[in-house]
């Protein structure tokens, strides 16, 4: 008899509950593509077959998390869910304080104006949109400090969340260390493809920060993502848990800004955790000002109270592992079909390059924006653009033209199986398969601020 050998995983959860699906007719997505102005941020989400937009606020919530919700304590001053989260962030990530805010950028929007002046820098491994207005905003300009291998989606650096460390020596030699607000590290940097910073990296710069009396701010949405990449890839992490990691990652910074939607598995919620006595008192003063009482920061008590379940889930080992394997599933399929995605494959979903998938594009045309519209009028599969119209325009009204032209694949957490990933990528196929005949797009119109939630387009 044929020995058998054990390769495929199976998801560490049963399903309690369905949501049924409809797929729309070709007609009907053709159609409500060019109503929502060809971006899929403007798509009715009955609209939408299988949605990959975000894996924000889009996760499954556990049983437990449920359960959790009908022990909300809504008083509206010292609810005993903030107490409970307040303890969870303290034994999980190991900050001193905590601040709730109702997601990730009102951490954001309090941080920047308490720690940001006029003229400021903040350098950071690659921006993110909301992160870089609010530093923006606050009066400070944001540097890109990530490794070059970050910018080209062939390489197969494994940790292409890592600093430059001569990149930031150079920018504190040039402004001063006085004029650095802080250091502003993502891990799993989103739009570089969901990649990794490695612990060496990060204890390098700690030491480098340190020795020039410079914060490190944590921007730890997936920091249990970047764990598992860690544990993985990084010598002498194999043995560790995923809780331990994430633990060491955050014990080398000095605060952190989180979006609870996303690892924390829940549909709302965020918080600001510091370990400076006088930071947290000034964003707790700040926080009733923007969100809400320092002991609820925007949310219900419900909410509190889901997070710091979902917390403790998200670093369990056999979660991250199932929820970052479904996305590596993902991405060999779509390498399977010769599909051209950032490499090697991030963990909250798959970028696809929208440049080399439309080369006759150039990027002025947005070819990811196009691209995204292609995938959704094929399938019903809705994405996103993470290119030139995310990075939107510098202070002299010239667009940022990044390197990576990217559409977003990503993948929510405990919501779709296998099966979907096989549809998705079948989909995804199919388009390359009659790429020369796609064109380019113009904007038509254009919002103020993160132009890419709302701006529309039309066909060329």
């Amino acid at each position: 008899m044929k020995q058998v050998i054990r390769k495929n995983w199976a998801e560490p959860y049963r399903i309690k509950t369905v949501e049924l699906l409809h797929m729309k007719t070709e007609a009907q997505r053709k159609k409500a593509i060019r109503e929502a102005g060809y971006n899929t941020f403007l798509l009715k989400s009955e609209d939408v077959y299988i949605d990959l937009l975000t894996d924000s606020g889009t996760s499954a919530m556990s049983d437990r998390q449920w359960a959790g919700m009908m022990l909300g304590d809504e008083a509206y001053a010292g609810s005993r869910n903030f107490y409970h989260l307040e303890e969870v962030v303290r034994s999980t990530y190991g900050y001193k304080y905590l601040v709730p805010t109702h997601q990730g950028r009102g951490a954001e929007n309090i941080l920047s104006k308490i720690l940001i002046k006029k003229g400021d820098i903040v350098p950071g491994n690659m921006y993110f949109t909301t992160t870089r207005l609010h530093q923006e905003l606050a009066g400070g300009r944001f540097e890109d400090i990530i490794v070059k291998e970050a910018h080209d989606p062939n390489s197969e650096f494994p940790f292409k969340g890592n600093v430059d460390l001569d990149k930031l020596e150079s920018l504190i030699k040039k402004h001063g260390a006085k004029k650095i607000a802080y250091v502003c590290i993502a891990t799993s940097v989103n739009m570089a493809g969901g990649q990794p910073i490695s612990m060496s990296n990060l204890k390098a710069l700690r030491a480098m920060t340190k020795k020039h009396g410079i914060r490190i701010i944590h921007d730890m949405t997936r920091v249990a993502e970047n764990a598992y990449f860690i544990q993985q890839r990084e010598k002498g992490y194999a043995k560790k848990t995923i809780a331990e990691i994430v633990r060491e990652i955050c014990d080398l910074t000095d605060g952190a800004t989180m979006s609870a939607k996303k690892d924390a598995l829940v549909n709302i919620g965020g918080f600001l955790a510091v370990n400076d006595w006088d930071v947290f008192e000034e964003a707790r003063n700040m926080v009733v000002v923007y969100e809400g009482l320092h002991t609820y920061g925007g949310l219900a008590g419900r909410d509190m109270e889901a997070m710091a379940i979902g917390i403790g889930e998200s670093v369990n080992d056999d979660h991250i592992h199932a929820r970052v394997g479904q996305v590596l599933y993902l991405g060999e399929q779509m390498l399977n079909y010769g599909i051209p995605i950032v490499k090697p494959i991030g963990g909250h979903g798959i970028f696809v390059d929208a440049k080399a998938f439309l080369p006759h594009i150039p990027q002025e045309l947005f070819p990811a924006q196009t691209l995204a519209a292609e995938v959704y009028a094929e399938s019903g599969v809705r994405t996103m653009e993470r290119g030139v119209v995310s990075a939107g325009r510098k202070a002299n009204g010239e667009n940022y033209m990044p390197k990576l032209e990217l559409v977003r694949f990503t993948i929510p957490r405990r919501v779709y199986t296998q099966a979907h990933m096989d549809v998705i990528a079948e989909s995804t196929a199919l388009v390359l398969d009659r790429r020369q005949k796609i064109k380019g797009m113009k904007m038509v119109y254009e919002p103020k601020y993160l132009r890419f939630f709302q701006a529309r387009f039309e066909r060329i």
